[in-house]
C-alpha cells in the first residue's frame, strides 16, 4: 500500500510540481536560466494582456528601465488589447504564449503543437511582431505529450524558481508580503512569476502586481542583479 501511495504521489508531482521534476529532464523545458557573466534574474508575467493592469505595469518597467517576458493568453488577445501587446514588443520586452486552462496537458503532441503555432501566428498578425518561442502551461501543469508537442512546434516550456511566484498562502496578495520573499530568495538565473492578469477574468484587479514590481526592482538591483528576458529581443 505504501509503495502504491508513493508511486501515485510521484506521478502526480511529475505533472503538477511547481519545480523541475522527472518530466523536466529534457532540453525542451527550463526552470532556471543559464548563468551569465553578470548575475541576472528574469521577471515574467502571466495571464495578460489586462486592459487595466498591463499598461500600468509597462509604465513601471519603463520607469525602471527593465525588460521582462510576458506570457500572453491567446483568448485575451483581442482588438482592444492588441495595441497593449504591440506596445509590449516595441518597448523591448519578450512576449510568449500562455494558456488559460489545463486542456493542453491532456492533448496529444500534434494538437499541442498546432495550438501553440496558431496562437503565435495570431499574435503576429494582430501585433506585427513575432512571438518569443516560449510557452508556459497553465499552473505549470504538464505532461509528456504536451512537452513533446511544444518541442515539435519549436517552443521551450518555461517554469519558474522555487517559491518565486506571487502566491501568498491564504492571504490576499500584497507587496508588503511578496517583495521581501521574492527579493530574499532570488539568485542568478532565477525566473520570477507575477500575474498581470487572470486566466478567467481579463480585467482582474492586479494593483498588487504593479506595486510589487515597483518595489521589487530596486531591491534586486541593490543585490547586484540585472534583468533579462527568456527570449533575447
Amino acid at each position: 500500500m505504501l509503495a502504491l501511495i508513493v508511486t501515485i504521489g510521484v506521478v502526480v508531482l511529475a505533472h503538477v510540481a511547481p519545480f523541475p521534476f522527472l518530466l523536466d529532464v529534457t532540453d525542451e523545458t527550463v526552470w532556471r536560466m543559464p548563468r551569465t557573466a553578470t548575475p541576472t534574474v528574469y521577471l515574467t508575467f502571466d495571464d495578460g494582456p489586462n486592459p487595466e493592469a498591463t499598461p500600468q505595469l509597462l509604465d513601471v518597467l519603463a520607469r525602471h528601465n527593465v525588460h521582462a517576458t510576458f506570457f500572453v493568453i491567446d483568448k485575451h488577445l483581442t482588438h482592444e488589447t492588441a495595441p497593449i501587446v504591440r506596445r509590449t514588443f516595441e518597448e523591448g520586452h519578450a512576449v510568449a504564449v500562455h494558456w488559460h486552462s489545463r486542456e493542453l496537458m491532456f492533448r496529444g503532441p500534434v494538437y499541442v503543437a498546432s495550438a501553440l503555432q496558431e496562437a503565435a501566428a495570431r499574435m503576429e498578425v494582430m501585433t506585427g511582431h513575432a512571438a518569443c518561442r516560449a510557452f508556459r502551461p497553465h499552473g505549470g501543469n504538464r505532461s509528456i505529450p504536451m512537452i513533446q508537442g511544444a518541442g515539435k512546434a519549436g517552443f521551450l516550456v518555461v517554469g519558474w524558481g522555487w517559491m518565486l511566484w506571487d502566491f501568498n498562502w491564504f492571504k490576499k496578495r500584497n507587496s508588503d508580503d511578496l517583495v521581501p520573499r521574492l527579493a530574499d530568495r532570488a539568485s542568478a538565473g532565477d525566473i520570477i512569476v507575477i500575474h498581470d492578469g487572470h486566466h478567467e477574468d481579463p480585467r482582474s484587479d492586479r494593483q498588487y502586481a504593479i506595486e510589487t514590481v515597483d518595489l521589487l526592482v530596486p531591491k534586486l538591483r541593490e543585490k547586484g542583479f540585472e534583468f533579462g528576458t527568456i527570449c533575447p529581443t
